[in-house]
C-alpha cells in the first residue's frame, strides 16, 4: 500500500463519512465533506495548470480552505507549499521568488502583493467568477485521475531561521504518514477518547500539519484557531472539549496564565527542546486526567525522541529516549544526528545544503546533547551557538535554564559576545519579572555558585522581550547578538 497522503482522508470519508473531520470558528466540516471538497479543488487547480511536481505557494490568514488546498495538491502529485500569514510583502517576495511556484494562492489581504511578484496568482475568498473557491464549487467531486508516488514530495515546509536566506524543507508522502501515524506520532500509539485534537500552531508551521495529519489518521477532529493566544484556546476548550492538546511552552503559559477549564484533556503534551518541571506540575494541576509527554524534532526529521508521563519527573530537563532504537546518536562534538524514514528530501534547491545536513545517511541537527547513564537525552544548546570563552565551552542552555530559577527573572536569553580579553563573555539578557527588583550581575553570580565561574554571566542585559521565532517558540540568539553588538559592547566584568 502507497503511503499517500491523498488517501488518508478518502479513506475515513469510507469510514467515517459523517464524523467531524474539522473545526474552525463557527465552522465545522465532515470526512465526506472534506473529501469532496478537496477533489473540487484538485479538479479546478489542475484546470489553472497544476500538474504533478509543481509547486503551489499558499499564503492566506486562517481558513478552512488550506485543508482543501494541501488534500488537492496531494491527490494531483503537487507540492504544497505554505507560507507565514505573519510575513510581510518583502519578505514574501524574497520566499516566493525563491520557491518560484506555478501558482500562488493568496487571500484578498494579500493580493495586491501576491500579484506585485509577477507569478501566476489565484484568490481564494472573493466572489470573482476566477476565485479558486468559485472554480471549485462548479468542479466535479469525483477523484483526480493522477499518478502518486510515496516517495513524491508533496509539502515545503520554509524554515524559520533568522538568516534573511529562505531554505525550504521538502518531505515527502511517506515521511509525512509515518511522522504522524499512531505509534510514532505525538501520542505514542492509540489516542485516548475521540473528541479531537487542538491545534495552537499555523498552518504554515511543521507542527500545525503534524496535527492535523495526526488527527485524521485517528479520523478524529482536528480544531484550529485563529490565533494562538488565550483567548481563542479557552473558547476552543469549552466549546469542543478536545482529547489532545500540544502547546510549545510560551503558548501553555499562555493558557495557564488565564482561568479555563482543561478538564477534559487527555493529552497535554509539549516539546521543541527542554520543558520545565514547574510548567509539567502546573499542567496536571489543571488537566488531571492527562498524560504530559515531552517531543522533541524538527521539520527536517519530524519526531526524534519523547521523554513520557511517567519519566518526567524523574528525568527534569530530558527530552526523553529515541522514538525507535538505532535512530539517535551522538557525533563526536555533541551533535544530535538521526535517521530513518522520517527524513525530509532535502532543500528545495540547496543541493549543498542537503548534503552536508544529511551527510552519511544521518540529519545533522546543528543541536548538542550528551545522555546521562539510563540512555535519555538532554539538549545542551546549538553547534553554532556554544560560547568560547577564555578557551571554555560553555552552552547558553545550561545557563539560561539555571537563570530561569532565580527571584526577579520572567525570561533570559545567554549570548556570547566578542572580547578581546576573553574571545566571547558570556551575556544575558533579562527580562524582570514585573514589580520584582531588576537583578544586577552580581545578583545572578552568587545565584549561579553551582555553575562553573567560567560559565557565569560577564554582563547583564536588561531588555522587555526576549525574541522568539512564532511557531516555536525558541529563542533568537541571532537576532538578540545583532541587536546588543550594533548597540556597543561594554567591558567585562573580571
Amino acid at each position: 500500500m502507497e503511503l499517500v497522503i491523498g488517501n488518508v482522508v478518502a479513506d475515513a470519508a469510507l469510514l467515517r463519512p459523517r464524523g467531524v473531520a474539522a473545526t474552525l470558528r463557527n465552522e465545522s466540516i465532515t470526512f465526506a465533506e472534506l473529501d469532496a471538497e478537496a477533489n473540487r479543488m484538485a479538479h479546478a487547480l489542475r484546470g489553472l495548470g497544476v500538474e504533478r511536481g509543481h509547486l503551489v505557494s499558499w499564503w492566506t490568514g486562517s481558513t478552512m480552505r488550506s485543508l482543501f488546498g494541501v488534500l488537492a495538491c496531494a491527490r494531483l502529485g503537487a507540492v504544497f507549499a505554505p507560507l507565514s500569514p505573519a510575513i510581510g510583502p518583502e519578505e514574501a517576495r524574497t520566499v516566493l521568488d525563491y520557491v518560484g511556484p506555478r501558482l500562488v494562492v493568496t487571500d484578498r489581504e494579500r493580493a495586491e502583493a501576491a500579484r506585485a511578484t509577477g507569478l501566476d496568482t489565484v484568490t481564494v475568498d472573493t466572489e470573482a467568477a476566477h476565485d479558486l473557491a468559485a472554480l471549485s464549487r462548479s468542479a466535479a467531486s469525483t477523484p483526480v485521475a493522477t499518478s502518486v508516488h510515496e516517495d513524491d514530495p508533496h509539502i515545503l515546509y520554509m524554515t524559520s531561521g533568522s538568516t534573511g536566506t529562505p531554505k525550504g524543507v521538502l518531505v515527502s508522502h511517506r515521511a509525512t504518514y509515518l511522522r504522524s501515524s499512531p505509534g510514532a506520532g505525538t501520542f505514542g500509539g492509540a489516542m485516548r477518547g475521540d473528541r479531537g485534537v487542538l491545534s495552537s500552531f499555523p498552518l504554515s508551521h511543521y507542527g500545525g500539519w503534524h496535527y492535523v495529519i495526526e488527527a485524521w489518521l485517528h479520523r478524529t477532529a482536528i480544531h484550529l484557531v485563529p490565533h494562538a493566544d488565550a483567548g481563542h484556546l479557552h473558547a476552543a476548550l469549552s466549546k469542543h472539549q478536545p482529547t489532545a492538546m500540544y502547546c510549545i511552552p510560551a503558548v501553555w503559559e499562555r493558557v495557564l496564565a488565564e482561568p479555563g477549564d482543561l478538564t477534559c484533556l487527555q493529552h497535554a503534551d509539549s516539546g521543541t527542546s527542554t520543558v520545565a518541571v514547574g510548567l509539567v506540575e502546573r499542567l496536571r494541576a489543571r488537566a488531571p486526567q492527562a498524560t504530559t509527554t515531552v517531543l522533541y524534532g524538527s521539520s527536517e526529521a519530524g519526531p526524534m525522541a519523547a521523554l513520557r508521563h511517567w519519566q518526567i519527573t524523574a528525568k527534569p530537563g530530558s527530552v526523553g529516549r529515541a522514538i525507535s532504537p538505532g535512530v539517535l546518536v551522538l557525533a563526536e562534538d555533541g551533535e544530535i544526528l538521526h535517521r530513518g524514514p522520517t527524513l525530509m528530501n532535502g532543500y528545495l534547491y540547496r543541493p549543498e545544503a542537503t548534503a552536508e545536513a544529511l551527510a552519511g545517511g544521518w540529519y545533522h541537527s546543528g543541536d548538542l546533547g550528551e545522555y546521562d547513564d539510563d540512555g535519555f537525552l538532554y539538549i545542551t544548546g546549538r553547534k553554532r551557538e556554544i560560547i568560547r570563552s577564555g578557551g571554555e565551552s560553555v552552552a547558553p542552555v545550561e545557563v539560561e535554564e539555571a537563570i530561569r530559577t532565580l527571584p526577579g527573572v520572567a525570561d533570559v536569553a545567554v549570548i556570547g559576545l566578542p572580547d578581546e580579553c576573553w574571545g566571547e563573555i558570556v551575556t544575558a539578557v533579562v527580562v524582570p519579572e514585573a514589580g520584582a527588583r531588576v537583578p544586577d550581575l552580581a545578583d545572578l553570580r552568587e545565584g549561579l555558585a553551582p555553575l562553573a565561574r567560567y560559565k557565569h554571566p560577564r554582563r547583564v542585559v536588561i531588555t522587555d522581550a526576549i525574541p522568539r521565532t512564532a511557531a516555536t517558540g525558541q529563542v533568537m540568539r541571532s537576532r538578540v547578538r545583532a541587536e546588543l553588538l550594533a548597540r556597543g559592547t561594554q567591558p567585562a566584568t573580571p
